[in-house]
């Protein structure tokens, strides 16, 4: 779900009405896509991640706020 790239089909994501950003925006749109009962397929990018000497800010608070959009936006939204 935690991806770089997601690639939707401009006439299905019209039609999501989306709240998130940050974090957020991962569980909220897959979810969503889920619940419409689109398929969700994987394919393998070439990339390479920045370490915390680099800049990168995630940790594990933005485990847990994943976790909460999840329940979030199946559950409840």
């Amino acid at each position: 779900m935690e991806t770089c790239y997601k690639a939707v089909k401009t006439d299905i994501l019209k039609q999501l009405r989306l709240k998130s950003d940050r974090f957020g925006f991962e569980p909220e749109i897959t979810c969503k896509l889920a619940r419409k009962g689109c398929r969700i397929y994987e394919t393998n990018i070439s990339y390479s991640g920045r370490d915390y000497s680099e800049g990168k800010k995630i940790g594990w608070r933005d485990g847990v706020a994943a976790f909460w959009h999840m329940v979030r936006f199946r559950f409840f939204d």
